[in-house]
């Protein structure tokens, strides 16, 4: 065990006594419990001070500095969560902080920092991804003589995280706990603690897919990048898990999964709507793996861990795209339409059924004075449809193109 039950007891206590952090509740779920039979628990991270677990990892971490030094500066590097986490610790220790985010960052988070870390706080925005944006972090560090709180590979981040699992335990032994991933430091934390106090509990990670450098390496049994990360995550958008967490990870954690995005989406508005929780994408993940085990957590206890609630409501719009996709309701086709009046109402009488909504109809381009091409959107009822609606394009001789995932065009219309 890379930790003993003292360092376990210290964070604890300087995590118990903090005034900035509370200890989150862990709340029953009656309607996913009765969904997959098993008793599903929800460990509520996103109603932290700052709506994330992060700021465990960075208060113990900072906590500990500032004990031994009293004048002392101090920078990192986030895609958000960690950033407001570090940020509300320096402003309540009165420390000067630099924080470095990439250029992904949503504007909420960036709003958020600002306002955590107050008069003390110099924010960096730079970097395309976390480790563009951490290798200059890290520079800043060694030339200004600032102790660098990295937000995920660095044992007394982990043993802040660790902080969670002990809630977790202090009110159930559980027999399986789903973490989201991103550089590793929660999972090493809850994984370690975990395995520590009850071996038998099944550690899953769960990770978005193109950002699942976790599942890769553990997988190819060293530690493995992930090349064009998918950003859509913020939260978990890691190209490379900290080589500390890998070796931790290899050793607490049972499974690591990837799911996509349209899925993460369907079940973040899922919640929304059925138990009025907000949560950011990689809040969701936890949620997201429990379809995957469905047969095994029958009859268990199981604890999701809702990692965070940053979301900017900016982006709803996208993940509702992104969810009906995923569902296979939203289709989109490239369509030859006669230039003559009616042709929205013929083609609505031509191919369309009723429940079938018509979501966007776009004249792109005259092909000739006869015809234009126009972009067609359509939401159904229920993905079978679809066969239908093709099948009747063909009968009426529209000359049509389906617009999937392999075209450019695609990207830009979600």
């Amino acid at each position: 065990m890379y930790f003993c039950k003292k360092s376990f007891n210290v964070a604890r206590k300087s995590i118990k006594n903090s005034n900035i952090i509370i200890h989150t509740p862990l709340q029953f779920n009656e309607r996913l419990s009765l969904k997959y039979s098993a008793n599903i628990y929800f460990k509520r991270e996103d109603l932290q001070t700052v709506r994330s677990f992060k700021i465990r990892g960075a208060y113990y971490k900072i906590l500990k500095h500032f004990k031994n030094q009293s004048s002392i500066s101090i920078s990192t590097c986030s895609a958000g969560n960690h950033a407001q986490g570090v940020a509300k610790t320096c402003n309540e220790l009165n420390i000067k902080h630099t924080i470095f985010v990439p250029t992904s960052t949503p504007k909420q988070k960036i709003n958020r920092i600002k306002f955590f870390g107050g008069k003390y706080l110099d924010l960096q925005i730079t970097g395309e991804d976390l480790q563009e944006s951490m290798r200059e972090s890290i520079t800043y560090s060694n030339l200004n003589d600032s102790i660098f709180v990295h937000p995920y590979n660095d044992y007394d981040v982990i043993l802040g995280q660790s902080t969670v699992a002990q809630e977790i335990y202090s009110e159930l032994t559980p027999n399986y706990i789903f973490s989201c991933v991103g550089g590793g430091g929660l999972i090493s934390g809850v994984g370690s603690y975990s395995k520590f106090i009850n071996p038998n509990c099944n550690i899953i990670g769960v990770e978005p897919t193109n950002a699942n450098s976790l599942e890769l390496s553990l997988n190819n049994k060293k530690i493995t990048s992930v090349e064009n990360v998918d950003t859509f995550v913020d939260g978990a958008a890691v190209k490379q898990v900290g080589d500390k967490c890998f070796n931790i990870c290899n050793d607490v954690v049972d499974k690591v999964i990837n799911v996509n995005n349209g899925k993460i989406c369907n079940d973040l508005i899922d919640i929304y709507q059925n138990d009025g929780i907000i949560l950011e994408p990689a809040g969701t993940l936890s949620i997201s793996g429990l379809d995957y085990f469905s047969e095994e957590i029958k009859g268990k206890d199981v604890v999701c861990i809702l990692t965070g609630s940053n979301n900017d409501l900016t982006r709803y719009p996208d993940m509702i795209e992104r969810a009906a996709d995923y569902n296979k309701i939203k289709h989109y086709f490239l369509i030859e339409f006669k230039q003559v009046p009616g042709q929205l109402i013929k083609f609505t009488n031509d191919v369309l059924e009723e429940n079938i909504d018509i979501t966007r109809f776009e004249y792109l381009k005259k092909t000739n004075r006869d015809t234009g091409t126009v972009l067609v959107g359509i939401e159904l009822d229920r993905p079978p449809q679809l066969n239908t609606v093709l099948e009747k394009m063909k009968k009426h001789n529209y000359n049509f193109k389906t617009i999937n995932h392999n075209d450019v065009l695609f990207d830009y219309l979600i």
